[in-house]
């Protein structure tokens, strides 16, 4: 297996750690860069020094388990389905809880590697600050493995709580990777795409309250700031829909002209809203369309089929947001109403894996919402500026983005920043008048409810933010 330069440099450094006798290594590796090659290869290496007698692998989801499945199976050149005669198995965080102590004496009577995909879903220094999964990384894993090597691509929590196995600075609290491979060096390398993102604002915005007082503002930043209207009004309002889904298939047409296997993602905010969209692609855009909840059977087998089928778009949740691997997607529009930037990386993460095709754009649309702006201009930065809690978080979950199909619910604590540095190129298209009317019920002082009428009066604009200098 022919490895990337930052793959073998990474391979290299891991082995040579883990021969020092530091047991733990966590790599930051940007999504699509090959995270679970370069962890088979530090497996082989590790087996072929000597070092272990088995594998263990855990991810969020059980696509990607199986993915990881198929990789260390193929370069290990053994079974890897954890029946006799395999040397490893993969399974996904949820599983984990369901083992008994019979199973964990498997690292106690043996030389086990641990490997954590995406490991910023397990969190907890502590018992007291850690979520389930972390509590049982904490409880059987940490101290018991032989090795462990933990992979991410975003190495923050929204929640704020420190990462599992990961070692912070004192005083400011700042995660330590003992390797780091960002998008920039990887879009250098040629090794992802260089993504464009398309922030979609309307010139006016009309809001009419119960009395009939009417509000209009020129741009979203204006209208979320006011908070009359919540960001969900706007990613259900069936003119802003229309345009984003215009401008989402004329581009993936334009692709598909070089590159007939492209294919598109939409990310929604519910398996109601996944469902009109779905209808929308396939009634009036005339589009061929795979639609993935948890509502559908067999959803991981729905994915396998859209990665090798000829089929446009495929309309999802949170279940195609991170680690699943659909290299022909190059178009994604983020209409989840889930806002925090760990979430946003992920999303765009899923159109950045190179092919072999000739045509290697990856684009995003998405509304020009406040947070959303500031992240698309701050996607140079590995490690947003986030300051990490060491104390017991209140009502932690098992995980900040596996379980959004059911209710997608994320806090939204990210605090906002100021910046543009990587605004490198603005186009505004205006287009015809736009009229839609929405009935929305919004608090007022958290007493009473007020309705209120919620309208695009004027043109749609977009504003293209290019992250890096594309090397194509």
């Amino acid at each position: 297996m022919q490895l990337r330069q930052w793959q073998s440099e990474c391979v290299n450094h891991a082995t040579k750690q883990f021969s020092a006798n530091q047991r733990h290594f966590l790599c930051l590796a940007t999504p699509g860069a090959g995270k679970t090659v370069m962890a088979s290869e530090v497996a082989a290496r590790l087996f072929e020094q000597g070092l272990i007698d088995f594998v263990l692998c855990f991810s969020p989801s059980v696509n990607i388990a199986q993915g990881i499945q198929k990789t260390f199976s193929h370069r290990l050149s053994c079974r890897f389905d954890g029946v006799i005669g395999s040397i490893g198995c993969s399974y996904t965080y949820q599983g984990m809880l369901s083992f008994k102590e019979d199973f964990w004496q498997l690292l106690e009577k043996n030389r086990v590697l641990v490997v954590f995909d995406e490991i910023h879903h397990c969190s907890g220094r502590t018992i007291e600050d850690a979520n389930v999964w972390g509590e049982e990384i904490l409880l059987n894993i940490q101290d018991k493995a032989r090795y462990t090597l933990a992979l991410t691509g975003t190495p923050w929590r929204s929640d704020q709580s420190p990462i599992a196995l990961s070692r912070y600075t004192d005083p400011d609290n700042k995660i330590q990777c003992d390797f780091i491979y960002g998008l920039k060096e990887a879009i250098a390398d040629i090794v992802c795409r260089s993504p464009k993102i398309v922030l979609i604002d309307n010139e006016k915005i009309s809001v009419t309250d119960k009395d009939n007082e009417t509000k209009t503002f020129n741009c979203f930043d204006e209208l979320f700031k006011d908070k009359s209207v919540p960001y969900q009004s706007v990613i259900k309002n069936n003119e802003a829909l229309r345009h984003i889904l215009t401008l989402a298939t004329d581009k993936l047409k334009i692709i598909k002209k070089v590159n007939p296997n492209a294919a598109g993602l939409i990310v929604s905010s519910s398996t109601e809203h996944a469902a009109y969209i779905f209808n929308m692609l396939k009634t009036e855009f005339n589009q061929t369309a795979q639609i993935v909840t948890y509502k559908e059977n067999e959803p991981s087998h729905r994915i396998n089929e859209f990665r090798n089928s000829s089929i446009n778009w495929i309309v999802s949740v949170g279940m195609i947001s991170e680690g699943t691997d659909i290299p022909r997607l190059q178009v994604c529009c983020h209409l989840s109403r889930v806002k925090t930037e760990l979430y946003f990386r992920q999303v765009l993460g899923r159109i950045l894996r190179m092919t072999t095709s000739v045509d290697q754009q990856a684009w995003l649309f998405t509304f020009a919402e406040p947070k959303l702006v500031e992240f698309a201009n701050r996607i140079a930065e590995e490690i947003p500026d986030m300051p990490v809690i060491f104390s017991p978080p209140v009502n932690v979950s098992p995980s900040e983005a596996i379980s959004l199909d059911k209710d997608e619910v994320m806090k939204d604590n990210i605090s906002p920043r100021d910046t543009s540095k990587l605004e490198v190129g603005s186009s505004f298209n205006k287009k015809p008048l736009q009229v839609d009317t929405l009935e929305i019920v919004t608090p007022k002082n958290a007493i009473g409810l007020v309705s209120q009428s919620f309208e695009l009066l004027g043109g749609f604009r977009e504003k293209v933010v290019s992250t890096f200098d594309s090397p194509f």
